[in-house]
């Protein structure tokens, strides 16, 4: 049954009258009744019986109108939906988070105050390029592209405020081995960086306890369960007197990197929210640094 078909059949349904019906078509009136008969013989059915100079429904016509109803209307409605769901994909910016999801999270939110229609959408997808913003990070980071923003970040270590680090502001990795380290999972990026630097240093840390979420190993932390590594400023401050951060002696930092793709017709809301991530991001280093 072609779509064709339908809408002719349904609109002779509605006007039981041939020669009607085809002047609304703007089609030959034989050609009309053609492809009736043939959507008939299709079906192998009688729809319509003739009546006087008009048509009506068969029983079988009647079933067929019955069912193709909400088809059409369905059908109808499809241009309105896409050009609402464009509507939508045009006001909603895709963020692929892979870092300091938090400060992405409150740049989000001071966002919308003044922008309420723009949409966000958020994943976490290392195999996926399909997004308007990727927030990601590297040990190391050259290249520099025109839709890029790089920023560095000094990682320090969270310990316990106790007697063991009175009056010490620095620590050296290879004096850690005893220390029992709270660490995301090694899936995460910033764990991968956080492992390199300790291998560079001939420290394998002896993790006591792992989480796939950063505020889980921050509050652990803060709660001086173990030592872990703490990004300076995408983590923010430590909310606890029984914790303080240490400088590492050795080189350890790692780049933020954010990029931006040209997905839609119109890319002023994605460039525009990027400026304001980046601006975002260069304060609170600016306060650090």
């Amino acid at each position: 049954m072609e779509l064709t078909q339908i809408r002719y059949f349904l609109e002779v349904a509605e006007s039981q009258h041939i020669t009607a019906s085809a002047e609304k078509l703007h089609i030959a009136q034989p050609a009309l009744s053609q492809v009736i008969r043939r959507l008939e013989e299709d079906l192998g059915v009688p729809l319509f019986t003739k009546k006087g100079r008009n048509v009506v429904l068969t029983s079988y016509g009647k079933q067929l109108q019955k069912e193709l109803r909400p088809v059409i209307e369905k059908l109808n409605a499809i241009p309105d939906i896409m050009k609402t769901m464009a509507k939508i994909n045009q006001e909603t910016i895709h963020l692929n988070v892979l870092a300091a999801s938090a400060l992405v999270t409150e740049a989000i939110i001071e966002y919308k105050k003044v922008h309420e229609d723009i949409n966000f959408q958020l994943l976490q997808n290392t195999q996926t390029d399909i997004f308007d913003i990727e927030i990601t990070t590297e040990m190391d980071y050259h290249l520099q592209k025109e839709n890029q923003f790089v920023c560095s970040e000094k990682i320090l270590l969270a310990v316990p405020n106790n007697e063991k680090y009175v009056g010490i502001t620095s620590v050296s990795l290879r004096d850690l081995r005893e220390e029992g380290f709270i660490c995301l999972l090694g899936s995460r990026q910033f764990r991968y960086i956080c492992d390199k630097f300790c291998h560079r240093a001939g420290l394998f840390p002896r993790v006591i306890f792992e989480s796939d979420t950063p505020s889980v190993v921050k509050n652990m932390i803060a709660a001086n369960m173990g030592v872990g590594f703490w990004p300076e400023f995408t983590w923010g401050k430590i909310d606890s007197d029984k914790v303080k951060l240490l400088e590492i002696q050795e080189e350890c930092s790692r780049k933020i990197i954010m990029n931006y793709n040209l997905n839609k017709e119109d890319n002023s809301s994605v460039i525009n929210f990027f400026e304001f991530l980046k601006l975002h991001f260069t304060q609170l280093s600016d306060k650090i640094y």
